[in-house]
């Protein structure tokens, strides 16, 4: 009688899942894996799109476009300002010479953007959003996109009044106002004044920035971090400087803003970071 009775619970358990199988091959069939492109995600696309162009459509016809008027030769405008999806580049020229603000950095940006597939090894989240799974990569990329750009274009059409001074939202926009250069270089704030000690301990600070920082981080993380031996050294270095060449740009934004750092190396030739 016990024998019997010990079963019952077996027999109830291997009962259940095998209903369990069952019900999951009849979900399998009718809910498959893969779904074909048409028509499920290409009419979403079209209709989502057909929504997007009836949007601006009327928002065209309601809302008229802030144009002025015609350009006249003898009438420049202050401040002169770019469209606005050039309003980010403009304001980098504050913190920039233009050979690096309208070439390299521009061109960094590019290139970095091209090389990311070659260096990303997360085959997680392809083809789906998932901040868990790309927590480095989505931010990295909401970092460079809000504020290296958007906040950048923010600046120069709201903050940016009369002579490219910088005037808090509710202030009044005077076309007389003047301000005093006080802009200094990184190695001034040292007390380092002579052009070839500036320009080396210039030359040392970014090359300590872009080079040294990532270098102690692999030497003290190499043998510890999974990510980091899967990786590998070479597509380590590649994504270090893009991203500290970032970071590096933000930095001498906030170190011009609040410390009126205008040159973090002084170079021959002009060649000033």
């Amino acid at each position: 009688m016990s024998q019997a009775t010990t079963t019952i619970p077996e027999v109830a358990a291997t009962t259940k899942v095998k209903e369990r199988v069952v019900e999951a091959e009849r979900l399998t069939k009718l809910v498959p894996d893969k779904v074909h492109t048409w028509p499920y995600l290409v009419r979403l696309e079209m209709l989502v799109g057909t929504i997007v162009m009836a949007f601006m459509t009327i928002w065209s016809i309601v809302v008229d476009a802030p144009l002025e008027e015609p350009a006249n030769p003898t009438k420049t405008p202050n401040p002169s300002k770019a469209p606005w999806y050039f309003l980010g580049l403009q304001e980098i020229l504050v913190y920039f010479d233009p050979w690096f603000a309208g070439v390299i950095l521009p061109g960094l940006i590019i290139v970095g953007l091209m090389v990311i597939p070659y260096v990303d090894i997360n085959p997680k989240g392809n083809g789906y959003y998932c901040f868990k799974d790309r927590a480095f990569a989505i931010s990295t990329f909401l970092f460079g996109f809000l504020v290296m750009w958007i906040v950048l274009i923010i600046m120069g059409t709201f903050i940016r009044g009369p002579g490219w001074y910088l005037f808090l939202p509710g202030q009044y926009w005077d076309v007389h106002k003047s301000v005093a250069i006080t802009n200094r270089n990184w190695p001034e704030i040292f007390g380092i004044t002579g052009k070839i000690p500036a320009g080396l301990f210039g030359a040392a600070s970014v090359i300590g920035f872009l080079f040294g920082v990532p270098a102690i981080y692999w030497k003290v993380r190499a043998n510890k971090s999974e990510v980091l031996q899967k990786l590998g050294a070479v597509r380590y270095w590649i994504t270090a400087f893009f991203f500290m060449a970032m970071m590096g740009t933000v930095l001498k934004v906030i170190l011009r803003l609040v410390l009126s750092v205008k040159n973090i190396m002084v170079g021959p030739y002009n060649f000033n970071i």
